[in-house]
Parts: structure tokens; sequence; C-alpha cells
């Protein structure tokens, strides 16, 4: 599917949609309580979906409808065929940590461009707590044959923070307490803490140092409940940033104190001077003549796409801290947002860990978005401030935001699809 998008004047309101983070370890949590846990507003997307079919495929009970899932959690058993995780990384890296309680062998596969993602690190700390797994090398399929004993195990915290979470999630389910310590700084520390409140909420609490550097989790049992996922900041950061570019936008369902890393764009559309307010729970963003920006987004890692279309707008110099762990991601996202910003005609200089955006007047240009659905709406974006941006492949918006493109219709973008 292509979409082209034009030169447009927006204004309205839109519902920002569900948190897909949360919905992931939501129904990850549910799987393993005794019960039946009902999911409020959950977030139907591709990635949700894998994890859906994969807690499926492992006998949890699962009964769906727009609005709310009942997960039935119990013992789960050992699947009769290949757990497919589509290219969902928090699917891959929780179902593997999920497989080490279970009796019998599973094998975890991924699609083309999470078979590119590393799961190596989480291997080797499952490994170091009994678990009989291995990996491809670095990288998927996974096999695991269970046998979570517990005990000490440690892992970075700089190359994925799922690889912390998904430890985490079922540490509560060793034979013994599992003490784990990261051996570098943790980053996107927000999705931790995303973790181990939604875990809270099912009853297992995890102790965690003031840095997040050390943990402690005691043998405990996931409690079923009623669990409602809020507005997602991620998807949502498309929308605020579509204000601030040509018009006027509300978002609703958003939780201005959330622990989602990505409420930072709040705070960085302010620096570049978009008029921004928050008001009865709903999100304002106006147009503005866009300044350039500083920052670092190795804790918003999310929000690199969308504020490099931003800094592109601008009159004058940016730079974008912290984007090393960007290159592992659907994508490698640093090269992919220089290539299709350089063929839209901006002057973009990547480095190891920074990137320089010298912003300017864009032009039409025809973006591949290499399967990537944040690269594809960070461009829809810039389609509203010039010419033309076509977009291929815009069907992997399914990913994370289904929605997106008629959302974006909603508003007054002049949006074309083309199957």
């Amino acid at each position: 599917m292509r979409v082209s998008v034009r030169r447009s004047e927006i204004w309205g309101r839109v519902e920002a949609p569900p948190s897909k983070s949360y919905t992931h370890r939501a129904v990850v949590c549910a799987s393993m309580a005794r019960g039946e846990t009902r999911i409020i507003s959950p977030l139907t997307s591709d990635d949700t979906e894998a994890t859906l079919d994969v807690v499926g495929n492992l006998g949890v009970q699962v009964r769906l409808d727009s609005q709310e899932w009942a997960i039935r959690g119990r013992e789960m058993k050992e699947p009769q065929a290949d757990l497919f995780c589509r290219e969902s990384g928090t699917t891959l890296r929780f179902m593997t940590a999920i497989c080490s309680i279970l009796r019998g062998r599973s094998r975890l596969t991924a699609g083309s461009s999470l078979r590119r993602r590393p799961i190596r690190p989480l291997v080797d700390a499952l490994r170091t707590l009994g678990v009989d797994c291995h990996c491809d090398g670095e990288f998927p399929p996974v096999i695991v044959n269970g046998g979570l004993r517990g005990g000490k195990t440690e892992i970075r915290g700089d190359i994925s923070s799922q690889f912390v979470s998904a430890v985490l999630l079922v540490s509560c389910m060793a034979e013994e307490p599992v003490t784990l310590r990261l051996t570098t700084p943790l980053e996107s520390r927000s999705y931790v803490l995303m973790t181990m409140d939604t875990q809270r909420r099912f009853g297992v609490e995890v102790e965690g140092s003031e840095n997040l550097s050390l943990y402690r989790v005691e043998r405990q049992e996931y409690v079923p409940t009623e669990y409602k996922v809020e507005g997602d900041w991620s998807s949502a950061a498309f929308l605020l940033a579509a204000g601030a570019i040509a018009g006027t936008v509300e978002v609703r369902n958003l939780n201005p104190s959330s622990l989602q890393a990505d409420r930072k764009m709040l705070e960085l559309l302010e620096a570049m001077g978009a008029g921004v307010t928050v008001r009865r729970g709903v999100i304002r963003v106006s147009r503005a003549d866009l300044e350039p920006l500083s920052t670092d987004v190795s804790d918003c890692p999310d929000l690199f796409p969308t504020l490099a279309v931003l800094c592109s707008l601008t009159r004058g110099k940016s730079v974008i801290h912290g984007i090393r762990r960007l290159r592992l991601k659907e994508s490698d996202r640093v090269d992919a947002m220089t290539d299709g910003l350089r063929r839209a005609g901006v002057a973009i200089s990547p480095q190891e860990d920074e990137v320089v955006i010298v912003g300017g007047q864009p032009k039409a240009a025809v973006i591949d978005p290499r399967d990537d659905h944040r690269i594809a709406m960070a461009f829809g974006l810039l389609g509203l401030a010039c010419e033309r941006v076509i977009v291929e492949d815009a069907e992997c918006v399914e990913k994370s935001y289904p929605l997106f493109w008629s959302d974006l219709t909603s508003l007054g973008g002049r949006v074309e699809v083309e199957s």
C-alpha cells in the first residue's frame, strides 16, 4: 500500500490509541495468573496479536472483543509447534522468558527483521538461572527447555530494556529468589518501571535499587485482576507533532502523569516553540515557527523519528544525542531517517551516538520505510509540510497504530491511499 501526504492545514480532536507496551505486559501477567483477568481498552495491532497468539499456543484461554479481552491464565503447557513471534521484539523477549517456566521444549521463531535483532544477552541471563536454552549465535530462533531455578544473574542495561523486563516478569515463578544485577547503566528505564508497575497491579512486588541497577524478586503468585490500558504516548507523539507542524491538534486518552518515557514529547515541543496546553484530560498542541533542538533520546528512543522530522522543519542546526541503540530496532532507524530526509533535501549528518540536522524547506520525496512503522508515520508527518511525500509499504503502521492514516485524514490531512 502506498500513501501520499500533501501540504495540509489540520485541526481537530482525536483519541490516542491504547498503549502497546502496557497491553503486552498485561497479557503476559494475566497469562501467569490463575483465574480470569479482564483487560479493558487493549491495543489491537500486529505486535499485540503476536503475543496473544503465542500465549494461546501455550494453553492460555483468550476471549476477545473490540473493547475488552478476557485472559484465563493457568499452568501453561508445552507447545505443539514453533511459537512464531512475527516482528514483535517484545513478544520474542517476553515469551522466551515465559517458556523458561514451562515443562518441555519450546522453539521461538521470528520474522525476517526480528531475526536480525539480538537475543543472546537474555538467553545468557536465563541460563545462569538454570534454564536450558540457546539461540542461533546472537539471534533467533531460540530453543528453551525450561528449568527456571533462580539465584543470581546479570545482564547489560544498555542494549534493550526488554531483556531486563523479561527476567523480572518470570522471576517470581522461579524455585528460589532471583537477584538481577545490571552490568551497564540502564537505558529506557521507564519501560522497566512500567513492567514493575504492571506486576504490582497483578500482585507481584519487585525490589529495585534507586538507580535500577539491582533487583531482587521473591517467589510470588500473580493474581487475576481488571486492568485498564492507558493511552499510548509513543503513538500520540505523532499526533501532537502534527499539530506543531500544520495546525492545531487535541489528543484525549493520555495520562499526563504516565510512566511512559515518550511523555517527554510535550517538554520537547514546548522547547521548540509549539503551543502546548494540558486541560481536563486533553492535550492541545498548536503550530509555531519551530526552533532548533538539542536533546538526548537514550531514555525515549521511539521519539527519534518524529523529532528528526520536526528538526528538519526548523531554521537552524539541531543535535539529537543517544541514538546508538536505534540501529537495533525494526530497522536501522538512524540510517532509515538519514536516507529519507536526504531524499527530501534535508542536510543530516549521523555519527555513532548523535545526529546533526540542519533544517530548511524539505522537498517532495518517495520514502521506503523499511517495514518500520515509526519511520512510515514520521514521513507521513513530513508530508504535511511540503509538496508531497509518498510512503511505500505504508501498511506497516499496523504494527502499533493501525488507524494512523485514517486519524491523520480525520484531522484534515490530505492523505491519499493507493492499494
